[in-house]
């Protein structure tokens, strides 16, 4: 009975984004509450997901906006902002442009510009910034978040949190960053931290198996390994 229940509350966390897992750690069977997070929500964690087909670059725009300004604002506020001007037509079928981003930005009271610099430049990039990729012949908007000798850290309004190496990224990118600025940015917001990638690889890399000096070192003869 006491398992039905636990497998009952365990699938009710798992319906909802935030909840709390019970786990039977005290003496006499009484419950603590740990928070958990799902992997969806780990990976959208700070992140705007985009809704539809064409709103990658309202997405990538409305996380900028929200975690490094803290603007309330969400992607359909920012689709609508970038209508007015936009060429409803040309969006619906190659979506949204730097141009109609910069647009918008600046009805907001924001500066907005492009930067084209060299890959060896990214890690001097201080701030989060949208990034136009090429996924499978398929032109992306993404949050660059940072980057550093080894990697780049990216916030795909799809795949959620990624990290590319650095030559990956620059294969798939067109060299442009489009940079935000504007009253209110908060330095350490959590786009210049974002979290570690869940993947099976992070998780191996982590593994030091037990040489067999140290395993003699706590009574296990040879002749014990096989």
């Amino acid at each position: 009975m006491r398992m039905t229940a636990l497998t009952f509350l365990l699938c009710l966390c798992g319906a909802t984004q935030a909840a709390q897992m019970p786990v039977a750690a005290l003496p006499g069977g009484m419950l603590v509450y740990k928070q958990v997070q799902s992997i969806r929500e780990r990976k959208f964690a700070d992140l705007v997901e985009q809704k539809t087909d064409f709103s990658c670059g309202a997405a990538a725009l409305a996380t900028v906006l929200r975690q490094a300004y803290w603007l309330d604002v969400d992607e359909d506020h920012i689709i609508k902002g970038m209508l007015v001007n936009a060429d409803q037509d040309l969006v619906r079928t190659q979506g949204f442009s730097m141009l109609d981003m910069k647009r918008y930005i600046e009805s907001i009271g924001m500066r907005a510009r492009g930067y084209k610099i060299p890959p060896e430049k990214l890690d001097a990039v201080t701030i989060p910034v949208v990034v136009l990729m090429d996924v499978r012949g398929y032109k992306h908007f993404v949050v660059m978040q940072r980057a550093d000798k080894d990697w780049v850290y990216v916030g795909d309004p799809v795949l959620g949190h990624k990290r590319y190496s650095r030559a990956d990224f620059s294969a798939g990118w067109n060299g442009i960053v489009f940079a935000i600025v504007g009253p209110g940015y908060d330095r350490a917001n959590a786009l210049r931290d974002p979290p570690t990638p869940l993947t099976a690889k992070n998780k191996l890399d982590q593994f030091y198996p037990v040489r067999d000096a140290e395993l003699m070192e706590f009574g296990f003869i040879q002749s014990d390994f096989f």
